[in-house]
């Protein structure tokens, strides 16, 4: 982005570059504040915070349990990811956070995702604890239709977000990516979360 306003600023005709905007980029044109404080309920009945109990790298993904879309990709991207990861002994959180709490209750989440996406945790909460982690996270979700099979539909994020231990923004990690590249950027912040 700075190199493109570089070149209008570069081409403008003479005297025109008196009157374009002296103001400072910003040190990034990518937000960066992802994440925050939280309390939600996993789907084993404990309440799980931004906080990983482990230490561990987290990956966050918004969607629901019973989505048949995007989530049939993302999620066993990040199982496999995760265990990928940890055949290399870095160890990562891989965590699904609801947008459906109404069907994705602690006692629905574990079995739904043990059949496609194995390791994954489920978080769930009430809608406004769920809509104040979406709000953290700039992601947008509403409820589309309900399908002839009866499962309701929603719009999703579709990025996994790469947090730290303590729930810091590290990076996203977009759905194009393959799961090996994914591994390969995983690794790199664990190696510099570690110090190694």
């Amino acid at each position: 982005m700075r190199a493109i306003l570089l070149a209008i600023v570069m081409a403008a005709p003479a005297g025109a570059q008196e009157k374009m905007p002296t103001a400072p980029l910003p040190d990034t044109l990518f937000p960066s504040n992802f994440g925050g404080d939280y309390a939600l309920i996993d789907h084993r009945g404990n309440t799980r915070t931004q906080t990983d109990p482990d230490g561990n790298i987290q990956l966050v993904f918004f969607g629901y349990a019973s989505c048949r879309a995007i989530c049939t990709v993302a999620l066993p991207i990040m199982s496999n990811v995760t265990a990928e990861l940890a055949a290399s002994d870095i160890y990562v959180t891989p965590l699904l956070i609801t947008v459906d709490p109404a069907t994705d209750t602690v006692e629905a989440m574990g079995p739904a995702l043990d059949r496609f996406a194995p390791g994954l945790t489920g978080l769930t909460g009430s809608e406004a604890d769920l809509a104040a982690v979406r709000d953290m996270f700039h992601v947008e979700s509403a409820y589309l239709f309900t399908d002839p099979s009866g499962v309701d539909v929603y719009s999703h994020g579709s990025h996994i977000f790469v947090m730290d231990g303590n729930g810091g923004f590290l990076t996203l990690l977009p759905p194009i990516l393959s799961a090996e590249r994914m591994v390969e950027i995983v690794k790199g912040y664990a190696r510099n979360v570690s110090g190694g």
